[in-house]
């Protein structure tokens, strides 16, 4: 039976432990999106994690669509990220870069105002997204991307990963769940494109095998991880077959030695998510959304995956692991201040305490 306390390798990745911190946006990030300080001292308390996934990272400024995230694309970001992996790797821990890119799912006020929103087709996101002063607006109306485009922009995930790598992470994690750009192209809802990026099954993965592709060619396969999340509606998505599109997409990128796939776990009518991922990938499994200590001891001990992820659990339990370990009570997080400090970025973000010896 395995022990979530025990080691595992992921693809290239060595784990101390089975416990992986999950992406979570925050808001935290500084003038020029640049990874601050208080950002730097989150991440380095809980490095206790076997591996830490960051929060969605933009690898370009159309990418952007969410108030105070941080980006990969200019050189006064790869050096505060620097400090972030520089951080985890003193307490011995291991982080990789979730790279997202949002598409459509995008505010204007809170980019760049001559950053434009693309997305596959030009259909608007229907869901609303907080602006700057936290209040849901509708998104941008997006330009459908031209053909010749598209290599644009699985460029700039490859240059994103290529600097997640000169920060000193130690791999990246592709973005495909939460309805962002690669799920519009992979979502028969959201890409309405006649070229050999739409339509089929075949047309409709190809944006993400041919990005995990490169960025796998650009850094190595083993450094370079994707999350899913069949049959997930978040920002409109609604896929007429997600188990066809979603065992397509797997078998597709199966076998080039990629890191792992890191499922975000939903009900699906007709089959189980966590069956779906099993049946059509032999590579390393992340499973995450829901979880709690047994429950992920039991999924670890069944088989069903390599490791497990925690998100909320790691908000207000900095010390998730040991608290684990040590079968101690677990923090509440105050909701409140998930992306926001009342004005002082640490309330909510870093003031949580470790558990008392």
């Amino acid at each position: 039976m395995t022990d979530i306390f025990s080691p595992v390798r992921l693809g290239d990745i060595e784990l101390a432990n089975r416990v992986v911190m999950a992406p979570m946006t925050r808001d935290r990030a500084g003038p020029g999106d640049v990874p601050t300080d208080i950002m730097v001292e989150y991440y380095r308390q809980r490095a206790g994690a076997g591996l830490i996934v960051t929060e969605g990272t933009q690898p370009s400024r159309v990418g952007k669509g969410y108030w105070r995230t941080p980006g990969i694309h200019s050189e006064a970001q790869v050096e505060g990220w620097r400090k972030v992996a520089d951080a985890v790797h003193g307490e011995g821990g291991k982080i990789v870069m979730q790279i997202m890119h949002v598409g459509r799912a995008a505010v204007q006020a809170n980019k760049d105002a001559d950053a434009e929103t693309i997305a596959p087709s030009a259909i608007a996101c229907p869901d609303k997204i907080p602006g700057p002063d936290g209040v849901p607006v509708d998104p941008v109306m997006p330009r459908a991307l031209e053909t010749d485009e598209i290599g644009g922009i699985i460029a700039d995930y490859v240059t994103a990963a290529r600097n997640a790598i000169r920060a000193g992470l130690d791999g990246v994690e592709l973005h495909c769940a939460s309805g962002y750009l690669p799920m519009q192209f992979l979502s028969s809802n959201s890409n309405q494109r006649t070229d050999r990026y739409g339509g089929s099954v075949e047309n409709r993965i190809r944006f993400v095998v041919e990005t995990l592709q490169a960025m796998a060619d650009a850094i190595g396969p083993g450094r370079v991880g994707f999350r899913v999340c069949p049959g997930i509606k978040f920002n409109g998505m609604d896929d007429a077959s997600p188990h066809e599109t979603y065992a397509a997409l797997l078998k597709a990128v199966d076998g080039k030695g990629l890191a792992y796939c890191h499922l975000m776990h939903v009900p699906m009518e007709g089959q189980d998510a966590l069956d779906l991922v099993r049946a059509n990938w032999t590579g390393p499994i992340i499973e995450n959304n829901g979880l709690t200590l047994e429950k992920a001891k039991a999924v670890l001990a069944e088989g069903k995956a390599d490791a497990v992820s925690f998100g909320y659990l790691f908000i207000g339990n900095p010390d998730l692991v040991e608290r684990f370990r040590a079968g101690a009570p677990l923090a509440k997080a105050n909701r409140a201040n998930f992306y926001t400090g009342e004005g002082v970025d640490h309330v909510g973000y870093t003031d949580y305490p470790p558990m008392t010896a």
